[in-house]
């Protein structure tokens, strides 16, 4: 409890599913939380949530692919809770599977503007706010399919993430002398995330497992333990870096 006292954090994607835990955490070790996503009900309705157990918690409405939308986003941030510390780049989606000839360019496109332009314009943004706070941190989620596994990963997706580690790591080196720090967390299949959608069939899902040593999906608590790590102070010498949570599978 209260690793992250007195910091406030931004969260993209913290509608539903494995955003809405980060900021969950985060609010749960003392972070002040301002939760984004075009999901505007379920939004609200986590924010309250989290109000409700005696922390800080708003929402905003952010298409993380829009400039403007940002723009709006990190100054409501800042408006409310004065500064910003921690931005989470969680915000990303996934699409069907099919071979690389067959993708549309509208399709394609569409992966790169919000898993990529993202995390970009996130960035771009919150950099002047935690300049001026002397310092911050950034966490930018990734995949392991940003890493490998290529034999069975969506093309898209898996440039995209592939793009994020690489952003990540030029952040970073670019913006170290301003104490402000970029990783990138790379979770496996995760129960809770965007899996299940598309790995509805039992059958299909115990194969996937089979390229994880551990056998089994992460626990939405396992990912978000690492998120807490990156945002606080306890990975103070850590930046440019890649933190891994995915049952050994990029082990193989």
């Amino acid at each position: 409890m209260n690793r992250l006292k007195g910091k406030v954090a931004l969260v993209t994607g913290a509608a539903t599913g494995l955003g809405a835990a980060q900021a969950q955490a985060l609010a749960k070790e003392g972070a002040r939380v301002v939760l984004a996503d075009i999901a505007d009900q379920d939004g609200e309705k986590v924010a309250a949530e989290i109000r409700a157990a005696d922390s800080e918690a708003h929402y905003v409405h952010l298409d993380v692919s829009k400039e403007e939308d940002w723009k709006q986003a990190i100054r409501f941030t800042v408006e409310r809770f004065g500064k910003l510390d921690v931005l989470v780049n969680n915000a990303g989606i996934v699409i069907k599977r099919v071979p690389i000839e067959e993708r549309t360019v509208e399709e394609w496109d569409r992966v790169m503007a919000v898993n990529v332009r993202s995390v970009f314009l996130g960035t771009k943004h919150a950099i002047p706010e935690m300049r001026r706070n002397g310092g911050g941190s950034i966490v930018n989620i990734s995949s392991l399919a940003g890493i490998g596994q290529s034999a069975i990963q969506e093309p898209g997706y898996a440039t995209s993430k592939a793009a994020v580690r690489m952003f990540s790591k030029v952040t970073a080196t670019q913006h170290a002398h301003e104490k402000i720090r970029c990783n990138s967390l790379h979770p496996g299949p995760t129960d809770g995330g965007m899996l299940h959608r598309f790995l509805p069939d039992p059958a299909a899902l115990e194969q996937r497992l089979k390229r994880v040593p551990l056998g089994r999906l992460a626990r939405v608590e396992e990912i978000t333990a690492g998120v807490i790590f990156l945002a606080s102070d306890e990975s103070s010498y850590m930046t440019g870096s890649e933190l891994v949570i995915d049952g050994g599978a990029l082990a193989q």
